[in-house]
């Protein structure tokens, strides 16, 4: 080994070294381009992710396989297939892309997806944000769809989901209608369309369909027709049926909650899910509601003929630890307390048929027989509108006129 100066600072280095340890200036160029040279060797995938494969030696336009993992062989070796609709690319990153994009939302790479697997995988995704209302409105459609649940997705058709909406039933479960086959109704044939609307429009975006032929035909005119229909006016509770309720609030449960809406007027939603804080029992009003901005917080008082049912009810939430006036967890006594529109309106229909009511009456009715007693009991008109949540038009009451606890309560005490 000899010593030598370094070209760029005029000190003295080894004739054996690569760059100056002074300066950094490089010595030996080759060495320096071999020892920082990149590897060209790629990151392993992470397991189960997938394979890329590069063919090499062909002139190829697309020469990056992807492959993704299916499962395992009884070796415990991953099985792989082909990705589908497109498995070549042009790129590595181009493969990598879609096989990430696979892994965020895994589809079935079987030419033979069925229906019935298709809504599984649909359901699994559309569900994460929406409400479990929604989500049994969702079910309740699909049980009508029996006849293309084993068919193979990219063979459905537009004939198929016109017969399940025109021949399609579910059987009854419960009641004495138990085994009775049940067709589906206007309403429920407009949401199956919805329905497949949007299962194909999922199916499309992932190339497991050609084509969303649900979007191919519009809702029949007779369909629509039937349920315009069926929008039929509320029906009132009469003064005999208002004597029944009365005289079986302490037989009949629920039948109390029909009667405190009847005379506070809340929408079955509102009072469904009035919560305990929203209600005074110092001064016996509440404050909630939705839906509306008029109807968002309103002011209503609690009248003297329901305080001690709404008192029965609320000493109950507190018992058991619940944040809602109304509570009820069913005949099977599992699941959840609290009350959603859809298991009030259950109730509602159970204390009807119980006692032989009008069997068209629904869980609205009783806020429009709120709304009309209130109104031949000659309670003011703008004072009622504000405890039930309606706009007022007339600048003079919605702007300059602020009517407090004790003037709606004197009013909404004239009706009996």
């Amino acid at each position: 080994m000899a010593l030598m100066k370094c070209p760029e600072c005029d000190l003295q280095v080894s004739d054996k070294a690569i760059t100056c340890p002074h300066c950094g200036y490089p010595l030996d160029k080759p060495a320096v381009a071999r020892s920082t040279r990149k590897s060209k060797k790629r990151m392993r995938l992470p397991n189960g992710f997938g394979s890329i494969t590069q063919f090499k030696g062909k002139n190829l336009r697309n020469p990056f396989w992807a492959r993704v993992c299916v499962g395992r062989n009884d070796l415990g070796k991953f099985i792989l297939k082909p990705l589908k609709p497109q498995s070549f690319f042009a790129t590595y990153n181009e493969a990598y892309a879609a096989l990430v994009e696979y892994n965020r939302n895994p589809y079935d790479l079987n030419d033979d997806l069925t229906v019935q697997q298709l809504y599984d995988r649909w359901t699994k995704e559309y569900f994460k944000n929406t409400s479990e209302a929604y989500q049994r409105t969702i079910a309740s459609a699909w049980a009508f769809c029996s006849s293309v649940y084993n068919m193979r997705a990219k063979d459905l058709r537009a004939r198929h989901i016109k017969g399940c909406m025109d021949d399609g039933y579910r059987i009854e479960t419960k009641g004495k209608k138990k085994g009775e086959k049940i067709y589906a109704t206007a309403g429920m044939k407009s949401r199956m369309k919805s329905m497949f609307n949007l299962m194909l429009d999922y199916a499309l975006e992932y190339e497991l369909v050609d084509k969303n032929y649900a979007r191919t035909f519009d809702v029949s005119e007779d369909i629509v027709k039937e349920k315009e229909e069926a929008k039929r006016s509320h029906i009132i509770f009469t003064e005999d049926e208002m004597k029944i309720l009365w005289d079986s609030v302490d037989e009949v449960q629920f039948v109390d909650w029909i009667l405190m809406q009847c005379y506070m007027g809340w929408r079955p939603q509102e009072l469904a899910t009035l919560r305990l804080d929203e209600i005074n029992l110092n001064e016996w009003y509440m404050q909630a509601g939705m839906k509306t901005e008029a109807g968002k917080q309103r002011i209503v008082p609690i009248h003297t003929k329901v305080r001690d049912l709404l008192k029965k009810n609320y000493d109950f939430a507190v018992s058991i630890g619940s944040e809602y006036l109304l509570n009820d967890k069913g005949q099977t006594h599992a699941g959840s307390w609290k009350i959603t529109y859809d298991k009030y309106a259950k109730r509602f229909k159970k204390v009807i048929a119980q006692l032989g009511l009008n069997p068209e009456h629904r869980a609205h009715d009783p806020r429009m027989t709120f709304i009309t007693r209130c109104k031949k009991a000659g309670v003011d008109e703008y004072a009622l509108k504000e405890m039930v949540g309606h706009s007022i038009q007339d600048i003079t009451e919605s702007t300059y006129t602020v009517r407090d606890l004790e003037w709606l309560r004197s009013d909404l005490e004239k009706m009996q």
